[in-house]
């Protein structure tokens, strides 16, 4: 059993000082697990179990801080510290193929949860908001060929353990790895709406990771989400489906420039039609960070960047009471981490 793990703490600096009584509140908008501004903050601390499987073995993440409340909430059955928890087979006559049950995160988008995996400090909002953090169910891998590995998942739904409607949610991947590129894509479809089996939501994702040297790498991601809403779903005098959709890309490039510094440019395009489960508001967002990453010693990771948002609508909190268009934060975050392949 492997033990391997993490702390990650900041400093986040936003320059329209949105206040404890503004409406969202003493954070920076359209971000994850590192919202909390003006003030040191804990992101994240993890603990990670992990056996591979032999043919049988188990995976057990621990998560503590600001990212557990984030990924679950107060009223959430799995605000239990657990950011995934499976079991997984792997025959060793089935060529590869592997099946985990349990809570897993999701396959779709380019970032993931641990911010020490991705390239910069904060989360995209196409990761915050295009996308499921986590599912609960089964799903499968296998090699069709050398380089491209199908895959499918059956889950309750995005973010939950207990499904509220008693549909299930279907997911198809697959992902081609070559020498200087990767394609991922994703595809998940199953009902979604409180209390119903009627009215679907959709999503399409796809990654392209280009790696044409050691020292340079670029990705591009794209989202496409759509949710129905079924008639009478929202009241009675509702008369037709209510289809509301949300879309965007991301790119994002990484350079090497020493043995221990990168330095990393993202930009992102939102639209969210109004979705509850997207931003809530019908809004174009865009989003660019730049970001300058030392790796200190073994162990011992800092990121530095300069981050801004802006909307064509009156979304971000600036003082206690007014509402404007842009928001510019300066973050520098810390990130401690042992394991095994640290």
């Amino acid at each position: 059993m492997d033990l391997s793990g993490y702390v990650d703490g900041y400093y986040s600096y936003n320059a329209n000082r949105p206040g404890q009584t503004s409406a969202s509140g003493q954070i920076n908008q359209l971000y994850n697990f590192d919202d909390s501004t003006d003030q040191f903050s804990l992101e994240a601390a993890k603990l990670t179990m992990n056996h591979d499987p032999d043919p049988v073995g188990a995976h057990v993440d621990l998560l503590f801080g600001r990212t557990n409340a984030f990924l679950h909430g107060a009223d959430s059955p799995t605000a239990n510290y657990i950011e995934q928890a499976f079991l997984s087979i792997k025959p060793p006559k089935a060529k590869g193929f592997e099946l985990d049950f349990g809570q897993f995160v999701t396959s779709a988008g380019d970032e993931v949860i641990e911010t020490m995996n991705n390239w910069s400090y904060s989360h995209g909002i196409l990761f915050g908001y295009a996308i499921p953090y986590y599912h609960f169910g089964l799903r499968t891998s296998a090699p069709f060929t050398k380089t491209w590995t199908v895959g499918a998942q059956v889950v309750n739904g995005w973010n939950n353990v207990t499904d509220n409607n008693g549909g299930v949610t279907i997911g198809l991947t697959s992902s081609v790895v070559k020498p200087k590129y990767t394609w991922n894509l994703n595809y998940y479809t199953g009902p979604e709406n409180n209390n119903t089996q009627k009215g679907y939501r959709n999503l399409f994702d796809t990654t392209l990771l280009l790696t044409p040297s050691a020292k340079f790498s670029w990705y591009v991601n794209y989202d496409y989400g759509q949710n129905h809403i079924p008639i009478g779903y929202l009241s009675p005098l509702q008369k037709k489906v209510i289809s509301q959709h949300w879309q965007g890309i991301a790119t994002s490039a990484r350079a090497q420039v020493t043995t221990n510094a990168a330095l990393i440019g993202r930009y992102e395009y939102f639209y969210d039609q109004g979705a509850a489960n997207a931003t809530g508001i019908m809004q174009h967002l865009n989003e660019f960070t730049g970001t300058y990453e030392y790796k200190w010693a073994a162990g011992l990771l800092m990121r530095a960047e300069y981050r801004r948002d802006w909307s064509d609508q009156l979304f971000f909190d600036k003082g206690d009471t007014q509402t404007v268009k842009a928001q510019s934060t300066a973050t520098i975050g810390l990130i401690a981490f042992f394991g095994p392949k640290r």
